[in-house]
Formats: structure tokens, sequence, C-alpha cells
């Protein structure tokens, strides 16, 4: 063989290497059709051989992928024309759903369950609903909408392919109406403005009302206490003052006790000496003690008045006495 022949014989070669060995990245899974016909194997990542020329491969994406839906026209219930730019879909598809799906849908199965599915669940929703619902009032609640409507639909159309999310950007309205809005925003944010204001005001003047409460409050705690310690000062004095008087009676009381048991003890003393032998001592005593003897030639022959009785009870006392000592 030549050298001319060898060349084109490696350049079939490498022609057909290049149409057999074919690549599946990360992330996805190959599909094959031969003579357009969707066979039933599917491979994994990695390096993978297949006939050349009548057999070709279609990589499906299994991971999570964001669909872009742009510039969709929608018309309200009212007429108006409003177009949204961009609507991002979020979905999935499971591994073991990509055959049915692809057999059913096409490699393109995004085309007919998710773009065209967001166009008619879209003006669905435009069409029953007003302007100001779709731009302003119900705007927030069309990204859930649309998500439940498509998930709906996925499960009985295509098993497996999962709506993960859905993101609305705002529409674009006719000019004249967008001025009317921002003034109408404008209206509203100045009225929300005056109406914090407000508030503010009447947070203040309740503050302030507060506040007064709180110290008249304080004011009657403390006039509450001065008055409790006061009270309690006068009741203080009150019970030194009866321990003092109880003390000064029991005092008293004590003293005339005392002078009462001493007089008692006296008595019964008294009571004890009172004997005839003792009687009888102290009338000798007694006598003795008043019994005068006069001694002389010449005695006074006039007394004074009394001085006579005088004489004749102590002559009497004497002759008593004189007796007594005869009789001794």
């Amino acid at each position: 063989m030549s050298a001319q022949g060898l060349a084109v014989f490696a350049g079939v070669a490498l022609v057909l290497m290049a149409s057999t060995l074919h690549q599946v990245e990360q992330g996805h899974v190959g599909v094959y059709y031969r003579g357009g016909a969707l066979l039933s194997s599917i491979s994994e990542p990695g390096f993978h051989m297949m006939l050349p020329f009548i057999t070709s491969m279609r990589m499906i994406q299994t991971t999570m992928q964001t669909d872009e839906v742009k510039n969709i026209p929608c018309g309200t219930s009212g007429g108006v024309m409003i177009y949204f730019e961009r609507i991002e879909v979020v979905n999935v598809l499971k591994v073991g759903s990509v055959h049915p799906v692809v057999k059913l849908y096409t490699p393109d199965y995004d085309k007919p369950l998710i773009f065209d599915k967001v166009h008619h669940e879209l003006n669905q929703f435009c069409s029953s609903h007003s302007l100001q619902e779709v731009y302003i009032d119900l705007f927030d609640q069309i990204d859930e909408n649309l998500k439940k409507a498509l998930q709906r639909d996925l499960d009985t159309l295509a098993p497996g392919l999962t709506v993960q999310a859905v993101r609305v950007t705002k529409p674009r309205i006719p000019e004249a109406i967008r001025q009317n809005y921002e003034l109408m925003e404008a209206e509203k944010t100045k009225l929300m403005i005056a109406v914090q204001h407000q508030k503010v005001v009447e947070k203040d003047a309740e503050t302030k009302r507060k506040l007064a409460v709180i110290e008249a409050e304080k004011e009657a705690a403390v006039f509450r206490i001065v008055q409790s310690s006061k009270l309690l000062e006068q009741e203080t004095l009150q019970n030194i003052s009866t321990i003092q008087n109880q003390m000064h009676l029991d005092k008293q009381r004590a003293r005339v006790d005392a002078m009462f048991y001493e007089e008692s003890q006296m008595a019964s003393a008294f009571k004890l000496k009172l004997t005839p032998e003792y009687l009888e001592l102290m009338r000798i005593t007694s006598i003795a003690n008043n019994t005068k003897i006069f001694f002389g030639p010449d005695l006074p022959t006039v007394l004074p008045l009394g001085f006579g009785s005088v004489l004749g009870s102590r002559a009497k006392h004497t002759g008593t006495t004189e007796n007594e000592n005869e009789d001794l």
C-alpha cells in the first residue's frame, strides 16, 4: 500500500473514531436516536461508543436548570395590553423520567411543557383580572400561582419533571398609565408620611402622658412612704410612752408593795413584842423617865395654874411608886 493510501486510511479511521467515541458531561445523561427512532438505552456521564453515521446522541440535563421565558404579552380584563419582560422557571428532571419525557416531548421538552405553559397560564391569569390587580394588588401572588399551575399539569403530562421556583419580573405597562401609577404612588407616599407623622405625634403625646402618670405614681408612692414612716414613728413613740408609763406604774407598785410589806412586818413585829412583860417594862421606863424629886427646906406654896395637877399627878405616881417599892 502506498503512502497516499495509508494517509487516506488513517483519515477515514480518525473520522470513524470521532463519530464513534463521544462524551457525556456531568449532570447530564445521553439518549440515542438511530434512524430517527429513540433507543431505549441511556448513558451515564463519561466516554461512550456508538455506531457512526446511523446513531446520534443528545445530552439531557438532569440537574437543576433555569428556563427564561421572555417578552410575554398579556391582556387584562380591562383590555390593556402589558408585557412581562422575563419569567424564570427553575425546574429539574429526574434521571428515571428522562426516557419517557424525551419520548413524548423530544429532547426540547421544556418548550411545550414550560415555555408554552407559561404563556398559557399567564394569559389566563391576566384575562380574569384588572390592570390594578395584575400590576399592584395580586402581583406578589403571580409567581406562586404560576408555579402551582405548572406543577399541576406536569404531574399529569410529565411525571418526574418538577418546578422548584418561578420568578416574575414587573410587567411593562403603557407609559401614560405608568405615569398615573407613579403619581398615585407619590400621593400614597405623602399620605403614608402624613400618617406616620401623626403616629409619631400621637406616640410622643402618649409617651408624655405615660411619663406624667409615672411621675404622679412616683410622687404618690413617695408620699405614702413618708406618711407610713411618720405613722410608724408615732406608733413607736406611743409604744415607748406606754412602756415608760408601765415601767413607772410597776415601779410605784413595787415601792408601795415594799412599804406595805415593811409596815406589815413592823406591825407583826410590834404585835409579837406587845407581851404583858414588855408592856410592863415600857410602863416602868416611862414612869422613871417622868418622875422628878425636889429637895430643900422651903418649897413654894404658890404654884402656877396647872402646876398643882402636875404635882398631884406626880405625887400619885410617886405614891404608886412607893407602894410598889413597899410591895417589893
